[in-house]
């Protein structure tokens, strides 16, 4: 499964350098010269992939790139990938999601942390037993982090994802078990 590390943004110099916002918690680890993503261009980046290198050249995003040098300035890398030396190039790449198999990612050490791919999926169930649904995905917001919630009945909710509301994550097992106040999945 493709994991999402980080998104290109704009660039940065006239040297083909961009701006990524890092989307890991190991950044240090993940951005260093020498790893390799596979990239996605978003079905909804509005910027086109026009010219590039030369005019009248349409630039096609590679499938993976490799970085060639990193620099962190006002918490954001500023990257410079294998073979992209021109700004124009590095405008080209814009939005692009830099992505790396989650297979290659080690587990956390800590019992209480949790890639968020290893959460999707997961059926979400109450200290009761009632089965409330299961994990679409994980959101990072910056008070705590948030299990969306697919509801069996239809829709989705969210969960913030502490210690008091989730009290039990059973990853083997396939489940995460919820204690929520009264009325929380109806909001």
């Amino acid at each position: 499964m493709l994991l999402v590390v980080g998104q290109i943004g704009k660039p940065h110099g006239v040297r083909g350098e961009v701006s990524v916002a890092v989307r890991t918690d190991e950044p240090e680890e993940r951005f260093v010269a020498g790893s390799e993503f596979v990239t996605e261009v978003p079905r909804d980046r509005r910027v086109s992939s026009g010219p590039a290198a030369a005019p009248g050249i349409e630039y096609k995003v590679p499938p993976s790139l490799i970085i060639e040098s990193v620099r962190w300035h006002q918490g954001r890398a500023i990257v410079q990938f294998d073979g992209i030396y021109d700004r124009n190039v590095a405008e080209a790449l814009r939005g692009v999601l830099l992505q790396v198999e989650s297979s290659s990612l080690t587990p956390p050490s800590h019992p209480d942390e949790f890639h968020d791919h290893q959460l999707l999926g997961l059926r979400v169930v109450s200290v009761g037993g009632d089965e409330l649904g299961t994990v679409a995905r994980i959101d990072h917001a910056p008070a705590s982090d948030l299990i969306v919630l697919d509801k069996s009945g239809g829709g989705t909710a969210l969960i913030p994802f502490v210690t008091a509301f989730v009290p039990t994550v059973d990853v083997a097992g396939g489940r995460i078990v919820v204690d929520l106040p009264e009325g929380l999945l109806d909001l």
